[in-house]
C-alpha cells in the first residue's frame, strides 16, 4: 500500500484553515512584490545621477517608492506570518484532537499497552515541535523561494547574460549541499532514533528516582543516565563534524555573486552591451539572491522536522479502531455468556493474523442476572483478560461475548459502558476534587449522592480527616492517600454510576483488614440485584460467591461453590491452603512486629 505523503496528512488537518492558509500564501507573494520595489527605486535613483539630471523631486518621488515597496514588504510579512501561526496552530489542534478521538475509538487494551511516556511525547512535544517550522516555512518559504526567482526574472530583463552570471555560485554550492545530504534522510531518523532513547533514559531516571535511592542504586542508574547523554552527545557532534566542510564551503561560495556578476558585467560594459546604470543595478541585484538561498539548509531541517513529528503521530491515527453499532438495542436483562472464547493480543502495528500466541483457549462462562461469579488462580492465567473482554478493552479474537443474548458488539460503546462499572487494582484519581472524582460516576448526581457513595464506601472517615475534605484536589490529596484509600474512592465512584453489571479486578487488593471487612459488607450491600463479577486473590472475600472459575493457563480448571472446589480441585485446594497460611502467619506476626517497633521507639 502507498503511503501518504507527510505533506498531504499536514494540510489534512488544515480542512478549517484553508482560506487563511491561501491568504498567507498571497500576503507572501505581495510581501516579495513589494521588496522588489526598493531595487527599483535605486535603479532610477542610479539613473538619473549617471543621465546627469537628478530633481529633488525626482529623488523624492523613487525614495516614497523605495519607502512604500518596504512598507509592503513588512506589512503582508506580518499579515502572512500572523496566519501562519494561526493555521500552525490550527493544524496542532486538530491532530491533537483526531488523535484523541482515535484513542477513544481504538480497542482500550491496545491504547493501555502503550507507554505513556510515549503518548504523551508523541500529542504533547512531537506534535508541538511542527509549530515553529510550519508557521515559518509558509512566509519564509515561499519569500525564500520566489524573491529569488522574482530577482532572477528582473535581471533577465535587464541583461540574460548578467542573469546566468549571478547563478554562477549555485551549482557550485548546491553540489557541496548535495555531498551533504546525501545520507541526511538516513541520519535524521537515526538522530531522531538516538533523541528518543535518551529521552526515554531521563524519564526513566526520574521516574525511578525513588527506587534507585531505596536501593543504593543511584551510581549505577546514574553512569547509564550519563552514558545515554553522553552517547547523544558524541553521535550529535559526528554527525555535525561530518557536514561542516560541505556547510561552511557552501555557505561560502553561495554569497559570492560577485565572482560572476563582476567580471561578467565589466566585460560587458567594456564591449558597450551593458550601460553604468545596468550595469550596477546587476549587482545590486545579484546580491538579492543571497539571503534567501542561504537559508535551504534550515528549511530542509525544518521539513525533516514535521515529516517526523507527522509520521509519528500517524503511528497513533492508524491505529485499528473497534466497530461501533450506532443505535443502543433493548436490553430486557444482564445476563453474560462467553461462547467458546478464545483471544490473543495482536502486536501494535501488525496485521490481525501476526498475532502472540493464545491466552485464552475456548472460555465457557455463564454469569446469570444478580449473580455473584469470582475468578481466580495464579496470576497470568487469563483472568483480567476475561473481564476486559467483556468490558470490550478487545474484541475477542474467536467466539462469542453477549449480554442478554446480544453480542457485545452490537452495543453501542456509550450504552456498554453505562451497562458495565469496571474497578481495577490501579485506580487513577483525575486532577480535580475528590468530590468531582467520585461524581464522575453520575455526573448528574447530587452532593447527597456522593457523599452517600463515599459513605458507603468507607471513604467518608479519611477524606474528613484532610483539611478542604471533599473540595481536596486530588493532586494535593494523592500524596496523602494510601492505595487502599484511593482503591475506595474508585470504588464510590463505580457505587455511585449504579450500572447493572459490576466488575472488581483486585479491586480490594490494598484495602487494610480493618475496613475490608466494612468494604465488602458495602460491595454486597449495594451490588444486591447485580451482575457481579470479581476478580480476587484473596480466597476469603469470595468464598461465598454464587459460583468460583478457577483459571489456569489460559484455561478453565474448574467451576463450583467454595465447599465443591475445596474438595474436587487440587488447585483451588492449594491456593485456599496457601491463602489460610498466609493469613495466620500475618495474624501471628502482628504482636512481635508491634513489639518490635515499640522497642526501636
Amino acid at each position: 500500500m502507498q503511503t501518504k505523503h507527510w505533506l498531504r496528512t499536514v494540510f489534512s488537518f488544515a480542512a478549517e484553515c484553508r482560506w487563511k492558509m491561501t491568504t498567507a500564501v498571497l500576503c507572501a507573494i505581495f510581501s516579495v512584490a513589494g521588496g522588489l520595489l526598493p531595487y527599483i527605486g535605486v535603479y532610477q535613483i542610479i539613473l538619473l545621477f549617471l543621465d546627469g539630471r537628478p530633481t529633488v523631486a525626482a529623488i523624492w518621488l523613487w525614495v516614497a517608492v523605495c519607502l512604500a515597496g518596504h512598507v509592503i514588504k513588512l506589512l503582508f510579512y506580518a499579515l502572512s506570518t500572523l496566519l501562519a501561526h494561526y493555521s500552525a496552530y490550527s493544524i496542532l489542534e486538530n491532530m491533537r484532537l483526531r488523535i484523541a478521538d482515535k484513542l477513544l475509538k481504538a480497542p482500550l487494551g491496545t491504547v493501555l499497552n502503550q507507554p505513556a511516556g510515549k503518548l504523551k511525547n508523541i500529542i504533547i512535544d512531537r506534535v508541538e515541535s511542527i509549530e515553529v517550522p510550519l508557521a515559518h516555512m509558509i512566509p519564509e518559504g515561499i519569500s525564500n523561494l520566489l524573491l529569488p526567482l522574482a530577482v532572477f526574472a528582473y535581471l533577465m530583463m535587464i541583461d540574460w547574460r548578467m542573469a546566468l552570471a549571478a547563478m554562477l555560485t549555485v551549482p557550485i554550492a548546491a553540489a557541496a549541499y548535495a555531498v551533504m545530504l546525501r545520507r541526511f534522510n538516513r541520519r535524521y531518523a537515526d538522530y531522531m532514533a538516538a533523541s528518543n532513547q535518551v529521552n526515554s533514559v531521563i524519564v526513566e531516571y526520574i521516574e525511578g528516582i525513588e527506587v534507585i535511592k531505596a536501593f543504593n542504586q543511584s551510581a549505577a542508574s546514574y553512569e547509564k543516565f550519563e552514558q545515554a547523554v553522553e552517547s547523544f552527545k558524541k553521535y550529535t557532534l559526528n554527525w555535525f563534524r561530518s557536514t561542516w566542510k560541505p556547510m561552511n564551503f557552501g555557505g561560502s561560495v553561495l554569497p559570492s555573486t560577485l565572482l560572476g556578476t563582476l567580471p561578467a558585467g565589466m566585460i560587458l560594459y567594456l564591449n558597450g552591451s551593458l550601460s553604468p546604470g545596468d550595469l550596477t543595478m546587476c549587482l545590486i541585484l545579484s546580491l538579492g539572491i543571497v539571503g534567501p538561498l542561504t537559508s535551504f539548509t534550515v528549511l530542509v531541517n525544518d521539513a525533516k522536522a514535521i515529516e517526523h513529528a507527522v509520521k509519528d503521530a500517524d503511528v497513533l491515527l492508524k491505529l485499528a479502531e473497534l466497530p461501533e453499532a450506532d443505535k443502543p438495542v433493548q436490553l430486557n436483562g444482564f445476563d453474560i455468556e462467553l461462547a467458546h472464547v478464545n483471544f490473543s493480543y495482536n502486536r501494535v502495528g501488525s496485521s490481525p493474523a501476526d498475532t502472540t500466541e493464545n491466552v485464552l483457549h475456548n472460555i465457557n462462562v455463564k454469569l446469570p442476572q444478580g449473580s455473584f461469579t469470582a475468578l481466580v488462580g495464579p496470576s497470568g492465567g487469563g483472568k483480567s483478560t476475561v473481564a476486559r473482554l467483556i468490558a470490550r478493552f478487545w474484541d475477542a479474537g474467536g467466539g462469542q461475548i453477549t449480554i442478554d443474548g446480544m453480542p457485545i458488539q452490537q452495543l453501542p460503546p456509550t450504552q456498554l459502558a453505562n451497562t458495565i462499572s469496571f474497578v481495577t487494582q490501579d485506580n487513577f484519581l483525575f486532577n480535580c476534587s475528590l468530590r468531582d472524582n467520585i461524581r464522575m460516576g453520575n455526573p448528574r448526581a447530587s452532593d447527597e449522592d456522593v457523599l452517600a457513595a463515599a459513605r458507603a464506601a468507607c471513604c467518608d472517615e479519611f477524606i474528613s480527616r484532610l483539611e478542604k475534605g471533599y473540595d481536596t484536589a486530588a493532586g494535593e490529596a494523592g500524596k496523602k492517600l494510601s492505595g487502599g484509600e484511593k482503591q475506595r474512592i474508585a470504588i464510590a465512584r463505580a457505587m455511585l454510576k449504579n450500572a447493572p453489571v459490576v466488575i472488581l479486578d483486585e479491586a480490594t487488593a490494598f484495602t487494610d483488614p480493618e475496613s475490608e471487612a466494612k468494604l465488602q459488607t458495602a460491595i454486597a450491600a449495594l451490588t444486591k440485584g447485580k451482575t457481579l463479577l470479581v476478580i480476587a486473590h484473596r480466597l476469603s472475600t469470595i468464598k461465598h460467591a454464587d459460583q468460583i472459575i478457577v483459571m489456569e493457563k489460559g484455561r478453565i480448571a474448574a467451576t463450583g461453590k467454595h465447599a465443591e472446589l475445596l474438595a474436587s480441585c487440587k488447585l483451588y485446594q492449594a491456593m485456599w491452603t496457601a491463602h489460610i497460611g498466609a493469613k495466620r502467619w500475618a495474624a501471628n506476626q502482628t504482636e512481635p512486629v508491634t513489639s518490635e517497633v515499640k522497642h526501636c521507639v
